[in-house]
Formats: C-alpha cells, sequence, structure tokens
C-alpha cells in the first residue's frame, strides 16, 4: 500500500471535499523552492506552502539550530517560567517592529495570534472601566478559522454553518479614494462602542489577494487613532517581506495598537504564533485584582523549538542576500504583469511586492468555486508546478531562494495555460 493509499483511510484533509477531491499527493522530500513526491517528480512550490515558507524547504541553518535546541530543551510550561529563545525572539523582533509595539504575547498559530489580539481589546476596555464590544473589520476578510478569528472574517461558504453563533461586527469596505470619507464617518459614528478595528494591511489574502492602497489605509487608520479606536494589524500572511518591505505596516505612517505573526515567522519551519501590543494595553492588564489578568495560554505557548526556528529564520531574513532577492522576485514579477497586462484571458492583474495575482476572465464575477480552479489546479500540478489557485484567482507566492529559471518556468506554463484553458 502506498502512502497515499495510507492516508485515505485515515486522514480528513483541511479545505478539502473528501468524496469529490483528487487523492493527495506524497510529499517525501524538500529542497529550496522544490517539493519531491514518493516516484520522485518534483514540484515549484510557487504558493509556498500555504505562504508559510519564506527561504526555502530544508534549510539547513533552520535545520542546524532546531537540532541544536533539541538537544538542550524541547519544551517548558511558558506560566511561570521563561527560556532564551523566547527571550530573544521577543527582543529581536520588537527591535524590528514600529517602536510603540513593547511587549510580546506567543501562542501557537496564526489564529490563536488573532484570538489573543480581539480578546485583549475587548479586556481592555473592560478593565478600563469602559466596558466596549463592537470590533471594525473589512468585507472579505479572512483572519483564521477559530471562532474568535472567523467572526472578524467575512462572512461567505466557509462561515455558513456557524454565522448564527459568531459575534456581531460591523463590516465596512476596504478605503479608497471615493469612499474614504464615508468610512471615517463610520468609524466617528460607532467609536464609542468600538473595542477595535482589525485589518489586513494592504493585501486581502484568502479573499483573492484583494490590494489597496497604503495611503488611504493610512488615512482610516490615522482618523481610528484620534477617535481612540485601537488598531488590530494582522500581519500573519504580509509579515516577513511579503509586500517588499520587512512588514506592510512599514507602507504607512500610523502605527497600529496590536499585530499579530504566524506563518513566515519561523520560515514555514514550525507553528507558532506571536502577538504583540503596546505598553498601554499591557498596563490595563496590571493590576492587584487577579480578574483583570488576561486567562489566555496554550500548553505549547512559545515553544523552545519553534522559537529556534524562529530566530534561525530571523537570521536569514536578516542577511542582505534575502532582501535582494525580494527584490528580484519583485521586479520578475513586475515585468511578467506588464507583459500579461492587456492579454484578452487576464481580468485583472495586481501586484504587491513579491505578491502577483492574475484574475482569469470567465464572463462571470469572481468566485473562490469558479468550476476553472481545479482545471488550472491539475494544469499546473502536471507541469509540475503548486499553484492554488482562488477561485479563477491565480497567484505567485514564491520563497525568496525561487532561482531565475524556475521564475520563469512558472511564468511560461501560465502563459501556456493562458492558451490551452
Amino acid at each position: 500500500m502506498n502512502l497515499t493509499e495510507r492516508d485515505l483511510k485515515v486522514i480528513w484533509h483541511p479545505y478539502t471535499q473528501m468524496k469529490t477531491a483528487a487523492p493527495p499527493i506524497p510529499i517525501v522530500r524538500g529542497e529550496g523552492a522544490l517539493l519531491f513526491d514518493e516516484d520522485g517528480k518534483q514540484y515549484i512550490d510557487a504558493v509556498s506552502s500555504w505562504w508559510v515558507n519564506i527561504h526555502g524547504h530544508a534549510h539547513p541553518y533552520i535545520a542546524k539550530k532546531v537540532a541544536e535546541q533539541l538537544q538542550k530543551l524541547e519544551h517548558v510550561i511558558f506560566a511561570g517560567f521563561t527560556h532564551e529563545g523566547a527571550v530573544e525572539l521577543a527582543e529581536r523582533l520588537l527591535a524590528i517592529l514600529p517602536n510603540n509595539q513593547q511587549k510580546a504575547f506567543y501562542s501557537d498559530n496564526g489564529s490563536t495570534a488573532i484570538e489573543v489580539a480581539i480578546k485583549m481589546c475587548l479586556q481592555y476596555w473592560l478593565n478600563k472601566g469602559n466596558q466596549r464590544t463592537k470590533i471594525v473589520a473589512f468585507n472579505n476578510a479572512y483572519h483564521g478559522d477559530t471562532f474568535g478569528a472567523m467572526a472578524v472574517s467575512g462572512r461567505s461558504a466557509f462561515t455558513k454553518a456557524f454565522d448564527s453563533l459568531l459575534f456581531e461586527v460591523e463590516f465596512i469596505d476596504t478605503p479608497n479614494q471615493d469612499n474614504i470619507q464615508s468610512l471615517k464617518s463610520q468609524i466617528s459614528n460607532l467609536k464609542s462602542e468600538l473595542a477595535c478595528f482589525i485589518f489586513e494591511p494592504l493585501v486581502q489574502g484568502s479573499a483573492g489577494m484583494l490590494m489597496y492602497e497604503a495611503e488611504y489605509l493610512n488615512e482610516l487608520m490615522a482618523h481610528c487613532k484620534q477617535e481612540g479606536v485601537l488598531m488590530i494589524d494582522d500581519e500573519i500572511f504580509t509579515g516577513f517581506g511579503r509586500t517588499g518591505k520587512p512588514f506592510a505596516c512599514n507602507y504607512v505612517q500610523v502605527q497600529p495598537d496590536i499585530m499579530c505573526f504566524s506563518k513566515g515567522l519561523t520560515g514555514g519551519t514550525m507553528a507558532l504564533g506571536l502577538t504583540t501590543c503596546t505598553q498601554q494595553i499591557y498596563d490595563a492588564f496590571l493590576s492587584d485584582d487577579r480578574l483583570k489578568t488576561l486567562f489566555h495560554g496554550h500548553s505549547f505557548t512559545a515553544n523552545p523549538i519553534a522559537c529556534a526556528s524562529a530566530l534561525a529564520s530571523l537570521d536569514l531574513f536578516e542577511q542582505p542576500e534575502t532582501a535582494a532577492n525580494m527584490q528580484r522576485i519583485v521586479a520578475s514579477h513586475a515585468a511578467f504583469a506588464q507583459k500579461l497586462k492587456h492579454h484578452p484571458k487576464i481580468k485583472t492583474i495586481r501586484q504587491t511586492g513579491t505578491i502577483l495575482a492574475m484574475e482569469w476572465e470567465t464572463g462571470d464575477n469572481t468566485s473562490y468555486f469558479s468550476s476553472l480552479r481545479d482545471k488550472l489546479y491539475h494544469y499546473f500540478l502536471a507541469a509540475g508546478i503548486i499553484l492554488r489557485p482562488l477561485g479563477n484567482v491565480i497567484y505567485i507566492l514564491p520563497p525568496y531562494c525561487i532561482t531565475d529559471n524556475e521564475l520563469q518556468y512558472v511564468y511560461s506554463k501560465i502563459e501556456q495555460a493562458l492558451q490551452d484553458i
């Protein structure tokens, strides 16, 4: 019995209708931007394995640091104890974030980082004696699949079974020249009830790589600051260089109150979540009253192995070679976007940093459930490329180590698909 057959006997895969889905591909090895299946076929991982891998698979430096940590300490309870890796990671990350970020709270994935942020905001106001329970988020948002994160995500087929159980959220459009004044008015009208405003900066990933301008996000954030509305910047997807700068917040002047990280935090090596906040938020929980404690934690909070992989990833991220690779990808994407800009089968093409998205013209509205999705997915798999379309939106989001030849191969197969499909 091969690995795929064994899998189908025992595993339930995410986001997968198990009755109709194709059998999973058994991957046995990775190297750089490549993955290899058990038959030896190679695939270019052009989506960084769900956007987490930034330095390439099985990176020897990260592997070395993780192996060293395994010989010293694999885990310790993080209530009442600490360890070198957690302290150093918090120190180093806070040093490169906006300077108002002063404290780090560990969890174990993107959704939990969001849960922590939401709970911080809600309890902040309660602790201050001014309970506020309403949250503002963007239409089409995606912040995770746990209940709090799902509640602040746009209502869709993904949330439908649970909609009646989700807390109320005020959804607004992403800001642009035409609606910015209206959005600011909405914030002002709600400010006495608002616990916070949560947003994906510049790019709404799961919504189909929808992009909006930093200028108007900055204006909206400035208005929130003026009105005393706390802001949660969800950098889980955009952090660690995806937008062409270290963090998407580097494109705006206003500093958020809370920031959330996961995905690229460990270079895609381990599960780890992190939520940072201002001193002001932290201080609202300091009290002789134990009921003002933030009662949140996870068994694997600040896991030393995960912290070691994050520190190793940060070492690599801070090397000049990584920044050069990011800019190389940005330039390559821009040239390819220019080439396809007027193609009759491309409805729109958009780019922010290392993220390039192409919306296929179908004659219908963009849809996650477009029948084109499966055709495109399997077409690229056959060509040895992992591209996981969001409906009729194809996007390229590679590890920064991808070679020029590998990138050009991906581009060429997209051009071929435009002829063949």
